[in-house]
């Protein structure tokens, strides 16, 4: 266990440290060009998790449906 929290740490300091070195390029292009905004697949990434919730909240029902006892006639 200690192990992997040094493991840990070490990571974190690892990826913390190495962004401070990191600095874009200057745009080397014209100015009559029009920028592109970027989406980074965030769109896609929320639309899979909102799929992903909506599949376990009914999977969920489904399971919780299944198992309920029959009502005594």
């Amino acid at each position: 266990m200690k192990k992997i929290i040094q493991c840990s740490i070490l990571l974190f300091y690892f990826f913390f440290f190495t962004c401070l070195f990191l600095h874009a390029q200057p745009p080397s292009f014209d100015d009559d060009t029009s920028d592109v905004p970027i989406d980074g697949g965030l769109s896609i990434l929320l639309a899979m998790g909102i799929g992903y919730g909506i599949r376990k909240n009914l999977k969920q029902d489904h399971d919780h449906k299944k198992n309920k006892p029959a009502p005594n006639e």
